[in-house]
Parts: C-alpha cells; sequence; structure tokens
C-alpha cells in the first residue's frame, strides 16, 4: 500500500488513460469517483444548454451524487485528484467528492484533462470543499503522456 492516492472522474475515459499512466509511474492506489448516474453523450454536450453537464456547471452548488463506498483517506498523506476540464473548473462531482471525506490535512495536487482552457479558476473553487486541505494546482497532463514525463512532472513537485 502506498501512502499516495490516485483519485480521478473521467467522463469520456481520456483523464482515466492520464490517471493510469500516473499510477504505473508512481505506484499508487487508485480511485474511481463514479456518478450514481453514469454520463451518457447528450449528458455531455456543452453546446446544448439542457445537457446534464450544463446544467450542473451553470449551478456552481450543484453536487451531483457519487457511487457510495467505503475510502479510507487516512491511509493517505498525498491525493492527485484528476478530472476534465469544464468551462474553466472541474465538474461539480469533484466537489461532490470532496466533501464527501475527510481531507483536513492532506496535500491535493491537481491534474486534468481539457480540450482547450486551463485551470482557470479551479483551485479556489475546489477549496471551498475541503478547505483544510493543501492544494496544489498541478498540471494539464493532456495527449496522454508517457510514464516517464509523469516522473518527470511528478519529481518537480517534490513527491
Amino acid at each position: 500500500m502506498s501512502n499516495i492516492l490516485i483519485a480521478y472522474f473521467s467522463a469520456s475515459g481520456i483523464t482515466k488513460q492520464v490517471a493510469q499512466n500516473l499510477q504505473a509511474a508512481l505506484g499508487a492506489d487508485m480511485y474511481e469517483i463514479k456518478p450514481e448516474v453514469p454520463y451518457t453523450r447528450a449528458d455531455l454536450d456543452w453546446m446544448d444548454k439542457g445537457s446534464r453537464s450544463t446544467i450542473e456547471m451553470e449551478d456552481k452548488s450543484s453536487r451531483p451524487a457519487i457511487v457510495a463506498d467505503n475510502l479510507d483517506t487516512s491511509k493517505y498523506d498525498t491525493i492527485f485528484l484528476g478530472f476534465p476540464i469544464w468551462w474553466y473548473i472541474a465538474p461539480t462531482i469533484v466537489n461532490t467528492f470532496l466533501e464527501s471525506y475527510d481531507f483536513a490535512g492532506k496535500k491535493i495536487v491537481l491534474f486534468a484533462t481539457s480540450g482547450g482552457s486551463g485551470f482557470g479558476k479551479t483551485v479556489d473553487f475546489l477549496k471551498k470543499s475541503a478547505p483544510d486541505a493543501e492544494f496544489i494546482q498541478g498540471k494539464l497532463l493532456n495527449h496522454n503522456p508517457s510514464v516517464g514525463d509523469i516522473k518527470n512532472w511528478v519529481g518537480t513537485i517534490g513527491i
């Protein structure tokens, strides 16, 4: 068992691939943040103002339900938290995850995938859901970087 957890939300599989490479680079435990109701292609159509993702992201208080389990966060000092960037921030389901467990005193290193936008105000938005954790913005890891590239990046942040 590692004292590092890689937790990720992946609606289309892209962030999952990056999380798997991160796991291979670190030998860390991995946890998938799963919505109780999986997202469909129609749900993810950001061009549709009535799509599920658009409605959730317009309401910053939205907290989509996640599959309940017995994740023991006390075993981890550092959590790498990955997700796609939606509307310049993390999807609100990531807030659901942060509010569902105790992250006090934990270091949370963010990584994300994005079709074109940066982190925007992601850190500020997520800090509200885990105010007693230390957040590190981390990096956009687009184009499925290699295990070697990920090891180099992790080395720069002192993990």
